[in-house]
């Protein structure tokens, strides 16, 4: 029920609200006044009552009191010192709740709950109102949140740049026909962690044409004109004062781009036309792109992220450089991270700046931008490795397009100078891999190179000149020969000379023509693309993959010909998570037992003193302790499962769990079909022979189906229909369950994680690029059942490999297994066609499966071939799932594994992740506010 607050009897004088700066040394009830003083004098709720959600916003502002005082210090400091700072630009930042986050890191969590509870609130309650920031999807926006927590936490000056989405991705529903999207929320009540900075904000150009002046630069006029406008979110460091920033851009246009003359004459849609397309760009994460219009707006997307923030990142440099401006500083003073693809066009929107606005040369500029810009590689799909028409480049961004041209032939030259002009096979296939132009005609100084020699046809007045002379010479009048030539040339006359002059060179260059090499020209029948992660590995200092075994695969198969030529450019950067929020603030419990049991709680700064968990691990008193935690965490999945899907679980049963986008090669398929095998078998069981031979399980799914791909949504049906039918078989009750939690965010996540006991993690080896959420679940003492992919081999080299339990191919196999398919050899197993029939058999309803089933099936085909190696890897799978049934029934054993899993994670902390770009790819270093 909500509370009244009595706004009559506040009294504010023990709280200057001038003075948020002593925030964090209050005691409970002078914070108490401070959230009062919020909720009475920045409304925005009316005044009657003080429900949970008014109290949430009252409280976030209270907070933020705290934080902009070190906020403000924080960019101060670094003005006053001048300090490289380093920019991370992400289309994606999955913040999660900011209020827990927040309090946690001043060391004022247990204040805030007191002073709440004063004002008729708890804490928990209060902090559930605040819905989660939609600016991400998956394991890109979660890897950029966390650095941003690291990189203050470590004190290093770094900020974060993106878009702020009104609408986020889409807010998932499940219903009967599977996953249906609508818009996210997120805004409608106010975001109270951001300030829109309205004098902070930046012109944004598309379309127009490009001119030469008369100062001999290039210009980009006309088109369509944009503002980005600031919307700054403080990023608080743990047990510091560094309070660093997250710049978000929203898109507009001036008020005098609306056409009141249309309005006013009842054209209400034109009125508002140039707002609406400047307004549209953030509107939506990763809109769709079958259409034109749909590729057009994340281009729009993509450029006005690179283009706000590099014209912010400048006037930022310009400022703090003062009258000693050099842009040969710039690198020494900037380095821009792009994470994955999406911020590409920062490098040629870096090189527009720098000769058409600041006067540079190209070296000069092309030294500058390649020193300042690195690329993280976050995938090895090639759907995901960008390829943008460029018919809609040039028409979008004229300029970038010359700039990507002459950076594009400027690569070939080196490329030639590289590997020579004699293995002309070895050259073009070079070319064809490196080129950032892909299927458009290579310049004519690079054409020329394969042309091949040609034997001339000769003129009809050459052929006819020899036939005489050859049939002077056969009636022995040799002698004569040179009389009869001056002769026959008299006979032709001048204009006939010219004649044949001229047939001589057409024809010549006709040949000339006729000897190209098709090669260097483009195919008509093929899209002109530009491949944005070849720009970006040719204009970055530094290219890094993700995982050990994933920068393997960048340096020798997707990158092979560009780690040729710079290996000194590639790098491994293992991905890490904050111990803050992924243990601390979301884990309290197994917080509260690590800190008793290694007798500190500097693992959470520090986090190699898990490590110290080892020696206890068959400690019985621990063991009690660490199990009594996890049911605290179980118990409170079992209320989120009945509150989001109406279906109640025991808390007794295995918590089997995975998280994550829903897509084929992470193989959410594999996952239910190991369930309805599993269900198969008990159904042909009876009721003492299910007990004996399965441990009871609750196996939880989550993630969203991008709305355009439908075997992804198919796979989210199949899940909901199984769920419907086991849950409902009173023969099974509660031996199997299975749950799809709708929505799945970082608060659903910050739920799940410590209450599972098993993880899957088992993606097609050598196609997951790390993965992120094996690292929380690992760090929650989690269990992974996965391939060899990603992170998974790392983690399992940490926590032991007893304690992983590890199937399926390996990632060196995969090609080979996909050509015997490919050649009809691949003889699937019993157990696998077992449960297709059964699926088919129409036990989960009506809906027709045959598609999703079918894609299992053939040798060969778009959307056939099983080209994820399902059908390879079940037997394996199956298997190794009765393994972890085994050790299961065996709390011991199972508690055992737990334990060093968290003692093994220490690895996996962002906090190591972010001390190795700032070393060895920013060149930055920690700066401690005085």
């Amino acid at each position: 029920m909500p509370c009244r607050l009595n706004f009559k009897i506040l009294k504010l004088s023990s709280y200057n609200p001038g003075l948020p700066s002593v925030l964090h040394s209050m005691d409970s009830s002078a914070i108490a006044s401070n959230i009062k003083h919020h909720a009475e004098f920045t409304p925005l709720f009316s005044p009657e009552h003080f429900s949970p959600l008014k109290a949430y916003h009252a409280t976030a502002k209270s907070v933020l009191d705290a934080l902009l005082i070190n906020w403000n210090a924080t960019y101060d400091y670094y003005n006053k010192m001048n300090v490289k700072q380093a920019y991370y630009l992400s289309m994606e930042f999955l913040q999660g709740r900011a209020l827990t986050n927040a309090i946690g890191s001043l060391e004022l969590t247990g204040e805030y709950a007191e002073a709440l509870k004063q004002l008729g609130q708890k804490l928990e309650d209060v902090a559930s109102q605040e819905p989660d920031a939609a600016l991400g999807n998956g394991g890109l926006g979660r890897l950029a949140s966390c650095f941003l927590d690291s990189m203050a936490t470590l004190n290093y000056p770094a900020w974060g740049y993106g878009l702020r989405y009104k609408y986020g991705l889409f807010k998932q529903l499940i219903t009967k026909d599977g996953q249906e999207e609508i818009a996210e929320d997120w805004l409608e009540m106010g975001y109270p962690w951001e300030i829109v900075r309205n004098d902070v904000s930046y012109p944004v150009k598309f379309y127009g044409k490009v001119v030469e002046g008369t100062d001999c630069r290039k210009h980009w006029i006309g088109g369509e004109n944009i503002k980005a406008v600031a919307h700054d979110v403080p990023i608080p460091g743990y047990k510091t004062r560094t309070t660093n920033n997250l710049r978000l851009w929203s898109t507009t246009v001036p008020a005098q781009d609306f056409d009141l003359g249309a309005f006013n004459a009842g054209d209400h849609t034109k009125a508002y036309e140039a707002h609406l397309n400047a307004e549209k760009i953030c509107h939506v994460l990763y809109p769709g792109d079958e259409s034109s219009e749909g590729k057009v707006l994340r281009l729009k997307q993509q450029y006005t992220l690179c283009s706000a923030s590099l014209q912010d990142i400048i006037a930022r440099f310009e400022s703090r450089a003062g009258d000693s401006l050099n842009w040969e500083d710039f690198p020494s003073k900037v380095a821009v991270q792009m994470n994955d693809t999406h911020p590409t066009l920062c490098i040629p929107e870096l090189m527009r700046i720098l000769i058409d606005v600041k006067g540079l040369s190209w070296n000069e500029a092309w030294s500058i931008t390649e020193r300042t810009v690195a690329y993280t590689n976050h995938t090895v799909l090639p759907e995901a490795l960008e390829k943008w028409s460029l018919d809609i480049m040039q028409k979008l961004l004229p300029r970038h397009v010359e700039i990507i041209e002459t950076i594009d032939e400027e690569l070939m030259n080196n490329i030639v100078s590289k590997y020579g002009t004699t293995d002309t096979s070895l050259l073009k296939k070079k070319l064809k891999e490196m080129r950032i132009l892909d299927n458009v005609d290579l310049p004519s100084s690079i054409a020329q190179l394969f042309v091949k020699p040609k034997e001339k046809k000769e003129s009809t007045a050459k052929s006819n000149k020899k036939l005489l002379v050859k049939s002077l010479e056969t009636i022995d009048e040799v002698e004569e020969k040179t009389e009869l030539e001056e002769e026959e040339a008299e006979v032709i006359s001048e204009t006939e000379e010219e004649n044949n002059e001229f047939e001589e060179v057409e024809a010549e260059e006709e040949d000339s023509k006729d000897e190209l090499d098709p090669f260097v020209k483009s195919d008509p029948e093929l899209p002109r693309v530009v491949q944005m992660a070849n720009l970006c590995v040719v204009g970055g200092h530094s290219v890094n993959g993700v995982a050990e075994i994933h920068s393997e695969i960048v340096k020798q198969d997707v990158f092979n010909s560009f780690y040729e030529m710079w290996p000194s450019k590639f790098q491994n950067k293992t991905n890490g998570v904050t111990p803050r929020r992924w243990i601390r603030f979301c884990n309290p419990q197994l917080s509260t037992i690590i800190s008793k049991w290694i007798g500190t709680d500097d693992w959470v700064l520090n986090a190699d003193k898990l490590g110290e968990l080892k020696k206890f691990a068959d400690n019985e008193d621990l063991h009690s302790e660490w199990r009594a935690a996890k049911m605290v965490n179980k118990m409170k999945v079992v209320s989120l499962i009945r509150e989001k899907t109406g279906y109640i679980v025991n808390p007794d049963a295995m918590f089997d769990v995975q998280v994550k986008r829903i897509h084929e090669y992470k193989r959410q398929l594999l996952n239910i079909l190991g369930i309805v095998y599993r269900y198969k078998k008990m159904k042909e069981m009876s009721a003492e022979e299910r007990v004996k031979s399965f441990v009871p399980r609750v196996c939880i799914f989550g993630g969203k189906a991008f709305a355009t791909y439908i075997q992804a949504k198919r796979i989210v049906k199949f899940i909901t229909d199984v769920a419907a039918t086991v849950n409902h078989d009173s023969d099974i009750g509660d031996l199997l369950k299975v749950v799809f939690v709708p929505d799945y965010n970082v608060s659903v996540a910050e739920a799940l994680i410590p209450a599972s006991e098993l993880s899957q993690h088992i993606s097609t080896a050598g196609m997951e690029a790390s993965g992120t959420s094996n690292m929380k679940f690992a760090m929650n003492g989690c269990i992974l059942i996965g391939t060899l992919d990603g992170a998974n081999v790392e983690i399992r080299e940490e926590v032991g490999e007893e304690n992983f339990f590890l199937f399926g191919a390996e990632a060196h196999e995969i090609a080979g297994l996909r050509k015997e398919r490919a050649q009809g050899k691949f003889v699937p197993d019993p157990r696998f066609e077992e449960v297709k029939q059964f699926v088919r058999s129409g036990v989960f309803g009506t809906y027709n499966y045959n598609e999703l089933m079918g894609s299992l099936e053939g040798n060969e085909g778009y959307g056939r071939a099983d080209y994820f190696l399902v059908g390879k890897d079940f037997p394996s799978y199956i298997e190794c799932q009765e393994k972890v049934d085994k050790a299961y029934r065996d709390q011991k054993v199972w508690t055992r594994m737990s334990i060093l899993n968290t003692a093994g994670s220490s690895k996996f902390s962002s906090d190591r992740t972010i001390h190795e770009y700032a070393k060895d790819v920013w060149d930055i270093s920690p700066v401690i506010l005085p």
